[in-house]
């Protein structure tokens, strides 16, 4: 065995681990990002741009405490999670949802600020889809799918904050991201599989089994599609698809990485999904701004 190609492998998986969350972050933007520019047609109010991005920072975070208050017994039985400051004993229980309670009021003061009813209520589903998406694991077969509309649900709160209403162009774009998150987060799930099935975790990894990688592709060729669908009936230029065709390329890319189903190729084909949302964000913006 070389030592030295075994090193290097770890030292990476290593230094992927530490892009996990803020590359999370970026997961939820962008699909948020994608909504403002189209609800607005390429003119959203910075105002409520800057409350969207704070606000999905803030929410993110809050996720992301709430997930390891829900799998603080789970964690310890996963190699890459065992780590995590809850199940490690560094943060107790009571600290965190602490935590997650001021990390939701936060936002909910941000949400108020835009004065917006239709918002503010359409908060309270969005409150609740991040505070139960971990809890779905222990029965949903494809909580990847729950976890698209929880990561999604800034997309008809940005149509509501530009124009008082929730347009079926908002819906169908949270059905992308849907689309989106399965494929990503399955990837993330191939990760854990073998752990997953011991401590008895559902996710769209072990339910789509051998066909873990069609279902993937599937996933990314849909949220092209429903995307480019959009696109095309708001008259969209040729950057918008140019932006598609880059994320299609690297969708590409990604199924070199996952076909072997090697633990860390997988993990990286999840971290690199950032550039396919930011490929589309930088299509839809360029395709407002060139005649």
């Amino acid at each position: 065995m070389n030592w030295l190609k075994l090193k290097e492998k770890l030292d990476l998986y290593e230094k992927l681990m530490r892009l996990d969350k803020p590359i999370g972050i970026l997961l939820l933007l962008w699909p948020t990002l994608w909504a403002l520019w189209l609800s607005s047609l390429g003119k959203p109010s910075w105002v409520v741009v800057w409350v969207f991005v704070l606000g999905t920072v803030l929410m993110r975070s809050a996720g992301c405490v709430i997930n390891d208050f829900a799998d603080r017994d789970f964690d310890k039985h996963v190699e890459r999670t065992k780590d995590r400051p809850l199940t490690a004993g560094k943060v107790t229980s009571r600290e965190a949802l602490w935590l997650f309670a001021g990390l939701s009021l936060a936002s909910l003061a941000l949400v108020i600020l835009l004065g917006s009813k239709l918002v503010l209520w359409l908060s309270v589903p969005a409150l609740f889809l991040a505070a139960s998406y971990p809890f779905t694991k222990r029965f949903f077969a494809i909580p990847q799918a729950y976890l698209g509309i929880a990561f999604g649900f800034g997309i008809p709160m940005a149509y509501a904050a530009h124009t008082d209403g929730v347009p079926g162009a908002a819906w169908l774009l949270l059905l992308a991201n849907i689309f989106w998150a399965v494929a990503y987060d399955t990837e993330y799930a191939m990760v854990d599989r073998n752990d997953d099935l011991k401590i008895g975790i559902k996710t769209s990894a072990i339910t789509f089994g051998r066909f873990d990688v069609a279902a993937v592709m599937f996933c990314y060729a849909m949220t092209l599609a429903i995307i480019g669908g959009l696109g095309y009936s708001l008259h969209l230029r040729w950057p918008f698809y140019a932006g598609l065709a880059v994320a299609a390329g690297i969708f590409g890319l990604h199924y070199t990485w996952i076909r072997g189903r090697d633990r860390m190729s997988c993990f990286r084909a999840f971290l690199h999904n950032n550039y396919a949302g930011a490929a589309i964000f930088v299509g839809i913006v360029l395709s407002f701004l060139i005649p």
